[in-house]
């Protein structure tokens, strides 16, 4: 494994309860600090629990962890102040705010006082949020709900960003937004872990990808390399279908 990886991850398994195979299969990769990571796959192959179980949520049937040099299972507490996780599923309550939801969770990671109203004013003005702020989320668009999300995740500025399809049915506009301050994120230092079914966004957005099906590792690569790697491939999406067939998914 590398020195400068901030996560290795190694022999990772993971068997739920009642399942008839595992949904990862004694997979392993390591992933460099300040990468934007590409962690790409059909429906079901593997990539939430991968991401949860390196987010800590809960523990692999077997393998192990490091994330910046400390092993998950030992550390967890300390790992968790530095990595901020953005959920497939939209994770704000509803019935409060735009402001209030950001409030909570700034809490949560410790902010508080002026320190966390700036960071979420910032935040809420780079997002185009400022005059829906003191709105009930319930009212929002998708892509609005799906921007809130991600600054609930940022606010107390993780090295380490796990995004899980966070441009799932959103609008052209609210995703090249999302991007492009992900891309700033990235700039700055964060190390960016992402999930996605988009192949265009991913070959544009990671330095890195692998791709993952039935829970193992198939190919792993800087985009180029992999399309380069691929006669008649000429760009990701066709490498996707060519390693894991054009077989539908539901």
């Amino acid at each position: 494994m590398s020195h400068s990886a901030i996560i290795e991850i190694s022999e990772l398994t993971k068997k739920f309860r009642n399942a008839t195979e595992p949904s990862v299969k004694g997979i392993s990769f390591s992933i460099e600090r300040n990468e934007v990571f590409g962690l790409l796959g059909p429906n079901g192959a593997g990539k939430t629990t991968t991401i949860s179980i390196l987010c800590g949520l809960f523990p692999p049937t077997s393998g192990t962890v490091k994330i910046d040099g400390k092993y998950l299972h030992e550390d967890l507490a300390s790992i968790r102040k530095i990595i901020g996780i953005v959920p497939q599923d939209i994770a704000l309550y509803p019935t409060l705010t735009a402001r209030e939801n950001l409030d909570f969770y700034g809490h949560m990671y410790g902010l508080k006082g002026k320190e966390l109203r700036s960071r979420i004013d910032e935040w809420l003005e780079k997002l185009g949020l400022t005059t829906a702020a003191n709105r009930p989320v319930a009212g929002y668009s998708g892509g609005m709900k799906r921007r809130v999300n991600l600054i609930a995740g940022v606010l107390h500025r993780p090295r380490i960003l796990f995004l899980d399809e966070p441009t799932v049915g959103v609008d052209v506009q609210s995703r090249n937004v999302i991007i492009e301050h992900l891309q700033e994120l990235n700039k700055e230092g964060t190390t960016i872990i992402y999930t996605s079914h988009h192949m265009e966004e991913a070959e544009n957005f990671c330095t890195h990808v692998s791709i993952i099906d039935h829970g193992r590792i198939l190919t792993e690569g800087s985009p180029a390399s992999l399309i380069a790697a691929h006669p008649g491939c000429n760009n990701l999406e066709t490498v996707f279908l060519h390693l894991t067939n054009r077989k539908l998914r539901d």
